[in-house]
Order: structure tokens, then C-alpha cells, then sequence
């Protein structure tokens, strides 16, 4: 039997950390103009999707409307956002992301493997981190070469099978992370299959290959080595990322409005 205790809050014996998280955010959202219905992407896992909400016994109606725009407990976005907006205002820090173009640029790399790797995990900071490499290319395809974006899509399935050629070795994090044992999905298998003969899998190997070097916290990197590359490589919109009608347009959207309810 466990005799693992759980973590409790000074003053609230008996609550722990992620109820009392729950409750304050619970609350937050209760005192909010509009009513915020967390989307069952969010929830999944912490609860099952398939089991219906009930509401607390007792519970009055809430006469608010739900949420359908911006949500007030984040940053204000520009009207017509670019990407630089997104990384300002709705992604995680960057550090990552700017040590990967950080070592590509330094390497000697072309423009556009130096933007795959800026990009390449743009879905972890700010979108769906599950198959993040198809989703980080289909959000940024519309507006980048082919290339950068097949090379992201495509990171997906590289970074779990070596390369000796460019001495790429199977990360030793993944065996932390992933335990000795784990073997990439079929459907992984056999992107890799397929790209390792594609004329491109060198510019996604390459993401693969900054990657692995690029977990450094205390690394000092900026943009400022990235804006005109970004300028030449990434085609903003005039109407801004979200609002220019291409097939991402609603992807863009729904992270400057995650909340949203429908």
C-alpha cells in the first residue's frame, strides 16, 4: 500500500496543492463578466470526457453568458497580430526555440533551416504539445516555404531514430523520459520510413540535430538575429495571423481566443 502523503497548504490541512489550484481557479472564473467553459481537450484525463458534468448540488443558475471573445485574464492581442505578437503575448518563454536557430545560425545553416528550427516546436508553446510537429507545420504551412514546414512535420518521427551520418544519437533524455523500453507508434515508424528518402530529410534532420543541444536554461539569446530571417522566410498577413482566411487562419484564433465557447 502507498504511504505517499499528499502535499498540504498551510492553513488547509487536508487540501492539497492541485485542489486548492482548482478551487482558486474555480473561483477566479466565478468572479469573471462572462461564464468560461474549459474545452474537453483541456480537461481530458483529469477527467473522463465521456461522463457527464453535473452541476453542485444546490447550485442557483448562473445568469452571466459564456465567454464568446477576448478572455480578461489574458494579454490583449494586437488587432492584426504577427508572429512575433504571438511569441510576445500567448507562447511560452522561447529560450528553446532561440537556442536551436541560435546553434543552426552559428553552424552556418541556410535561412530556412534556420527558421524550421525557430519554429519547430511552436505548437508546444503555445498550442497542443501531443504530435506537436503536424501541428506546429499545419499552423505555420500557409506562410513559409514547403520545405520549413515538411521539415517540422516530419521532426516528429525523426528525433526517435539515430543518424550516424550527422552523428545523431537517440537522446538520452527520452530514455528519462519515455523509460528504456518505449517504442515509437507504427504511425511514427513509418513517417520516418518515408522521409529518410525524401529530398528534404536532411533540413529535418538538422532540426533534430539543434535540438538536442538546446536545453540550456542559462543560455543568453535573443531575437534580434532572427527578425530579418523571420521577415524574409515567414509571409505575415496584412490582416494579421487569424484573419487572413487561409486553411491555419482558425488555428491562429483559437489561441488568441482559447476560451472561447464556441
Amino acid at each position: 500500500m502507498s504511504t505517499t502523503k499528499t502535499q498540504e497548504v498551510p492553513g488547509h490541512a487536508g487540501t492539497s496543492l492541485s485542489a486548492r489550484a482548482d478551487a482558486l481557479e474555480h473561483q477566479m472564473i466565478e468572479e469573471l463578466d462572462s461564464k468560461i467553459v474549459r474545452s474537453v481537450l483541456f480537461t481530458s484525463g483529469d477527467r473522463d470526457p465521456t461522463s457527464p458534468i453535473m452541476p453542485p448540488p444546490g447550485g442557483k443558475p448562473d445568469p452571466r453568458h459564456f465567454l464568446m471573445g477576448d478572455d480578461p485574464r489574458l494579454q490583449k492581442m494586437p488587432e492584426r497580430p504577427t508572429l512575433l505578437d504571438f511569441f510576445r503575448h500567448r507562447f511560452a518563454p522561447a529560450n528553446h526555440l532561440l537556442q536551436s536557430a541560435t546553434h543552426a545560425l552559428k553552424a552556418g545553416h541556410d535561412e530556412k533551416t534556420i527558421l524550421a528550427c525557430l519554429l519547430h516546436d511552436i505548437s508546444v508553446s503555445g498550442f497542443i504539445r501531443a504530435d506537436h510537429g503536424y501541428w506546429g507545420a499545419q499552423l505555420i504551412a500557409p506562410y513559409v516555404d514547403e520545405e520549413v514546414s515538411w521539415a517540422i512535420r516530419y521532426h516528429q518521427a525523426l528525433r526517435f531514430f539515430p543518424d550516424a551520418s550527422v552523428g545523431y544519437d537517440y537522446p538520452e533524455a527520452y530514455i528519462r523520459y519515455f523509460g528504456a523500453d518505449y517504442a515509437p507508434e507504427p504511425y511514427v515508424t513509418a513517417d520516418w520510413e518515408y522521409a529518410r528518402n525524401h529530398k528534404w530529410y536532411m533540413t529535418s534532420r538538422l532540426i533534430t540535430l539543434n535540438d538536442i543541444y538546446s536545453f540550456d536554461p542559462n543560455a543568453q539569446v535573443s531575437w534580434d538575429p532572427f527578425i530579418d530571417i523571420i521577415g524574409r522566410h515567414f509571409k505575415q498577413p496584412k490582416e494579421g495571423l487569424g484573419f487572413d482566411g487561409s486553411p491555419s487562419a482558425h488555428m491562429w484564433r483559437t489561441i488568441i481566443w482559447p476560451t472561447k465557447f464556441l
